[in-house]
């Protein structure tokens, strides 16, 4: 064997060592192998010495975060959606407040049979302190024109009260803190069929994972209230095309009211 395969094998040799490998797969001896001198021992850990663990900090993701319980009990304790309102106006653990002008709670009819829940204000909204009153709120209103709808029929609020700062996305633990007030706002105004505009409210209240394109345009249950998920008319600004889809959806929400006698006998009939 040739001084550079002597060579060549030892590195081998050496990196197969240092890999851990110390016998051949094969019971066959390749007359390659030489012992190769092991490689140095680890140096001898330190002693083990245990560390305090960190102070646990209270979740705001599930009911037991304090703040969490605190809104619960504030939510189940208002009677009507006037209450309801107030307390929300007076309510200090969600971190939203500080940086929002007003409280968007809610529009429209509260004898309606149809909800509408939304995701979060906008800039419009936030300064006028009701929801759905910017671009995407003229588009809701045109949406429910097409189907003999407007906002004396329905109920409309959003998941989150305050603007998120940039409009941003939410964050779960705002959309917990945020939660308990839409479940009793549901339950005060007992309406016989629910409308998810987006995926945050779908997703918190029907504890799903998938977003709203998969979401949409199905029908589903809440607390044995039928719901529907649609777009969010603030994603059909940005996406004009997703308008068919739409379409859909509301051929299919009035459908679904008529089947349950639930389409208001004041509606203007749509072509």
């Amino acid at each position: 064997m040739n001084a550079d395969l002597r060579l060549g094998l030892a590195a081998w040799l050496e990196w197969c060592a240092a890999a851990g490998v110390d016998s051949s797969l094969d019971d066959r001896s390749l007359g390659v192998y030489a012992p190769v001198a092991a490689p140095p021992a680890d140096p001898a850990p330190p002693p083990f010495s245990p560390r305090a663990p960190a102070p646990a900090q209270p979740s705001l993701l599930t009911p037991e975060g304090d703040r969490v319980r605190t809104a619960a009990a504030l939510a189940q304790g208002c009677r009507s959606l006037g209450e309801l309102a107030r307390v929300l106006e007076a309510f200090e653990g969600c971190s939203l407040k500080d940086t929002a002008n007003s409280l968007c709670f809610a529009d429209g009819s509260g004898d309606a049979r149809v909800m509408l829940v939304g995701e979060a204000p906008g800039a419009e909204e936030d300064r006028q302190g009701r929801p759905f009153c910017g671009p995407s709120g003229r588009l809701l209103d045109r949406m429910l024109g097409t189907i003999g709808l407007d906002r004396r029929h329905v109920w409309i609020t959003n998941m989150i009260y305050w603007r998120p700062p940039g409009n941003r996305t939410p964050t779960p633990a705002e959309i917990a803190l945020c939660q308990p007030f839409l479940e009793r706002q549901i339950e005060l105004l007992r309406p016989g069929y629910i409308v998810f505009l987006g995926g945050i409210a779908a997703r918190a209240l029907l504890n799903r994972k998938e977003g709203i394109t998969r979401l949409r345009g199905q029908e589903f249950a809440y607390g044995g209230i039928p719901v529907l998920a649609m777009f969010h008319p603030a994603y059909l600004l940005r996406q004009p095309l997703q308008k068919k889809l739409a379409w859909r959806d509301l051929v299919t929400l009035r459908k679904a009211l008529e089947e349950r006698g639930l389409f208001p006998a004041t509606a203007i009939d749509s072509p």
